[in-house]
């Protein structure tokens, strides 16, 4: 009687989903170009990415990255631990309900910060397994219709020498790309202009140049920075001054004569919100990672298509590619070859546009031989 109890008791037990997600694992990754750079506001010693690896119940892996740095090594690698216990037994499929945990878990220390980057990880690679679980690439999960997405190359650090920034950008012209991004906000008068000037001239007339001050600007020289450009047909003035400067936005737009573009830093839609409010923007470039989700860098690319203003995101051209092939307003990619080298399937960039991958999921992976241990 007691055997046969058991068995029924062992027979009621809840089946186990497929798609729960039985292994949680996170790793850190160096890009085989790595070497240091400096924009106007952070010098940085070399290319690191932190990657989440996904095990499922039907053996599927989802992987994500972060672009990481060497910021707060301990710190993000503290949040993963936390993430890896949240996620053992979640649904993959239900990117939903695990956005709205994390966000309750994470409230007392603050949504905006260490704890989105987690939960990008976390949703990209659950976004990642469900795709190859399903057989289809997340674009085509969400609607989306493959095409070719124009990319600008971007760099143009500070810490560059004149002959590695004309090599850069010459390179970039060579392979396709009709335009290239460079960084303003340096500390010696003229050099910005004299930069410029330099990058115009080797890439020519048909490609176009933009400039990127990284938040390093006041308002005030933000503006006599962009009056000097306007002689460049600079095609945008991305993040002249602090992000959470909405008014000192609105002034430089008024008076810079330059498309203003700005996103990357933001966790949330307030700063889009209020700078449309302004008419303070031009162009919106969410950062996936920092935004914490497929469906919040979807939400941001509707508010910005409600206000008539493109998308162009930031970083992420492996995402972003696929991700703005589900979009009316995408304007295109940001281009780095960071992590080309480190993953199986490179993404095809041809004469200056991207082209989705149509293997399932995110369509490609970091390689084994390229992950090392997260910091502990």
């Amino acid at each position: 009687m007691a055997a046969a109890h058991a068995a029924g008791a062992l027979l009621s037990l809840p089946a186990v989903t497929p798609t729960a997600i039985r292994e949680v694992a996170f790793h850190s990754a160096r890009s085989a170009l790595s070497r240091p750079i400096a924009d106007a506001t952070h010098a940085i010693p070399g290319i690191r990415f932190v990657v989440a690896r996904i095990v499922l119940e039907n053996g599927i892996v989802g992987e994500s990255h972060l672009l990481s740095f060497h910021y707060s090594p301990h710190a993000i690698a503290g949040a993963c631990r936390d993430m890896e216990a949240f996620l053992r037994g979640r649904d993959a499929a239900d990117t939903a309900g695990v956005i709205r945990d994390w966000e309750t878990e994470s409230e007392y220390f603050g949504h905006a910060g260490i704890n989105r980057w987690a939960l990008g990880l976390a949703n990209l690679a659950m976004w990642d397994a469900i795709g190859r679980t399903r057989g289809e690439p997340v674009w085509r999960m969400l609607g989306g219709e493959a095409r070719p997405v124009p990319v600008y190359g971007s760099g143009g650090w500070l810490s560059y020498s004149d002959a590695e920034l004309v090599d850069e950008v010459r390179g970039y012209a060579k392979r396709g790309f009709a335009a290239v991004k460079v960084k303003v906000g340096s500390r010696e008068k003229g050099r910005d202009l004299e930069r410029l000037a330099r990058v115009l001239d080797a890439v020519g007339p048909n490609v176009r140049v933009m400039m990127d001050a990284n938040q390093g600007l006041s308002v005030e020289a933000a503006l006599a920075l962009a009056r000097e450009a306007r002689r460049f047909g600079i095609a945008w003035f991305e993040e002249p001054i602090d992000h959470a400067d909405f008014d000192g936005y609105a002034e430089v737009r008024e008076g810079a004569g330059i498309p203003i573009a700005m996103g990357e830093r933001e966790y949330d839609l307030v700063a889009l919100r209020e700078l449309a409010r302004r008419g303070a923007i031009d162009l919106w470039q969410p950062d996936l990672l920092r935004l914490g989700s497929v469906e919040a860098w979807r939400a941001s690319a509707a508010l910005a298509q409600a206000h008539a203003i493109p998308v162009l995101p930031h970083y992420y051209r492996d995402y972003d590619v696929p991700l703005l092939c589900t979009v009316p307003n995408g304007a295109g990619a940001e281009s780095f070859d960071w992590i080309d080298a480190i993953v199986d399937r490179p993404l095809r960039v041809e004469g200056g546009f991207a082209y989705p991958r149509d293997e399932p999921g995110w369509g490609f992976a970091i390689r084994d031989d390229a992950l090392s241990p997260l910091v502990r």
